[in-house]
């Protein structure tokens, strides 16, 4: 089975080898049927600490690192 992958925004880089990524997607109201824009956070593992604030990411599904972090950054694009 494929790992899942999203594309997202690091919004935070101020934890050691730890990005925060806000992903964001449209999803439809159930009952006003209008598309809504639904924003995640994810914290995503970055060994190097080579992503910044601002930078457009790909994250993948991982194994469990710690209580929180379940994705890798994959890379930037």
């Amino acid at each position: 089975m494929p790992k899942r992958r999203l594309i997202g925004i690091v919004v935070s880089d101020k934890m050691e080898k730890t990005r925060v990524v806000e992903v964001s997607r449209f999803k439809q109201h159930p009952k006003y049927l209008r598309r809504v824009r639904i924003h995640e956070n994810y914290k995503a593992h970055d060994e190097k600490g080579e992503y910044h604030v601002g930078d457009k990411v790909v994250i993948e599904e991982s194994r469990p690192i710690s209580r929180d972090k379940r994705w890798v950054v994959i890379g930037k694009l």
